[in-house]
């Protein structure tokens, strides 16, 4: 249950910061409680939270970590879209065994019962269509306030360079 003096959905300014930490970069968001409340009280109480990172290969520009469900009971699906914009941060939630083809590349088991990927869109001309199961409606649940530049310079910099030992983290800020 979330506790009333921390519940993002009695506060509409709360925030989160969004690193890589290897590289050293973050920016700050702000939580879109009016739009996701539901959203941003199961990521909000989950904080922090921080895994391996990815780099989209269908959605274009987007990075994303992966984590086992962390809700009581997952969100529904608030605030949707399948065109993020620069700065959107987005919720998508896979059940079963829907990331764990050969496709995806990932190096550990995701055939977790449910597989929680929290994204950030850094660029534009974003589109959520998988080539394997069509559309991939997100949740839009956050959107970056401050430092997006310097984010999307290290977005970049981990697609050219690579994802290899980087963390995508998420805290309250």
């Amino acid at each position: 249950m979330t506790d009333p003096t921390t519940d993002p959905t009695t506060d509409p300014d709360r925030f989160v910061q969004v690193s890589l930490d290897k590289r050293g970069v973050h920016c700050t968001a702000r939580l879109l409680t009016d739009r996701a409340p539901l959203t941003c009280a199961a990521v909000w109480d989950a904080l922090p939270l921080g895994s391996d990172v990815y780099h989209a290969k269908y959605a274009r520009n987007e990075i994303y970590a992966l984590f086992p469900a962390f809700a009581e009971q997952e969100p529904p699906l608030e605030n949707p879209t399948v065109t993020p914009i620069p700065g959107d941060l987005c919720y998508f939630t896979f059940a079963g065994t829907e990331l764990s083809t050969a496709a995806y590349g990932y190096d550990r088991d995701v055939s977790r019962p449910v597989t929680v990927d929290l994204a950030l869109f850094y660029e534009r001309n974003n589109l959520l269509l998988n080539g394997d199961t069509g559309w991939v409606p997100g949740i839009v649940w956050g959107t970056v306030v401050d430092g997006l530049d310097r984010m999307a310079e290290a977005c970049q910099d981990l697609w050219r360079a690579g994802a290899l030992g980087e963390t995508l983290s998420f805290r309250r800020a």
